[in-house]
C-alpha cells in the first residue's frame, strides 16, 4: 500500500537549507509512491511550553493541528538544523507541546509506532550530524520507530541549484536511499496494521 508521510524542517527561516532538503525528500518520496504532506512549522506558531499556560488555556490550536497531522500519517521525515550541537528550539518546543496528554490520550499517541527518518543540512563539514543523536533519543523515548539510516548534507550553502534541487548526484542518491527506506518500512507497517485491524 502507499504510505502517508508527514515531512517538515525544524526551522522557520524562509531560505532554510533544511526546508530545501525536506522539499527534496518530499519529491523523492512521491516518486517512490508515497503520499506526502510537506508542512512549514512557521504555520504552526506555538508559545514556549509553560505548564501554567497549559493549565490555564490547554494545548494551543497549532499544537493540536500538528498532533492530528502526526496521528494521520504512517511515517515522518524531519530535517533538523543543528543549533549548538543539538536540536533547534523551534523543533524541541513543537515536540514538547505535541507530546502533552490531550483529549484523554497520553502524549505519546502521535509518536508511538511512527516510522521516522532524520536528515540534516548545515554549511559546515559536520553537516548537522551532532544534533541528530539528541533528536533520535527524544523521539525514541516517545515511542517513535526511528530508522538507523539518516542523511547529512554538508556545505549546504553550495549544495542546491537555483530551483532548490540538490546539485550533486551522489548527494541526491544518499538522500534517496534514506527516503526509499522510509517509504518501504512505513508501507510494510501500515499494511500490517490494516491487516491486523480487518
Amino acid at each position: 500500500m502507499s504510505p502517508r508521510l508527514l515531512m517538515f524542517a525544524g526551522s522557520s527561516r524562509t531560505e532554510s537549507f533544511n526546508k530545501k532538503l525536506a522539499a527534496n525528500a518530499a519529491s523523492l518520496a512521491q516518486a517512490a509512491g508515497a503520499g506526502v504532506t510537506l508542512i512549514d512549522l512557521r504555520d504552526f506558531p506555538m508559545p514556549l511550553y509553560d505548564g501554567d499556560l497549559e493549565d490555564a488555556q490547554g494545548m494551543p490550536d497549532a499544537a493540536q493541528r500538528l498532533r492530528q497531522l502526526m496521528i494521520g500519517h504512517d511515517g515522518m521525515l524531519i530535517a533538523s538544523p543543528e543549533n549548538n550541537a543539538s536540536v533547534s528550539a523551534l523543533l524541541k518546543n513543537a515536540i514538547d507541546w505535541v507530546s502533552r496528554p490531550f483529549d484523554r490520550q497520553p502524549g505519546t499517541v502521535p509518536y508511538r509506532g511512527k516510522v521516522t527518518a532524520l536528515i540534516a543540512a548545515s554549511t559546515g563539514a559536520f553537516a548537522g550530524v551532532r544534533g541528530l543523536p539528541h533528536l533520535r533519543q527524544i523521539l525514541s523515548q516517545l515511542g517513535a520507530i526511528v530508522l538507523p539510516e539518516q542523511y547529512h548534507q554538508p556545505s549546504a550553502h553550495t549544495a542546491f541549484n537555483a530551483a532548490g534541487g540538490l546539485q550533486d548526484p551522489l548527494h541526491r542518491a544518499g538522500l534517496e536511499a534514506v527516503v526509499k527506506r522510509l517509504v518501504e518500512v512505513s508501507a510494510r507497517l501500515a499494511s500490517y496494521r490494516e491487516t491486523a485491524a480487518s
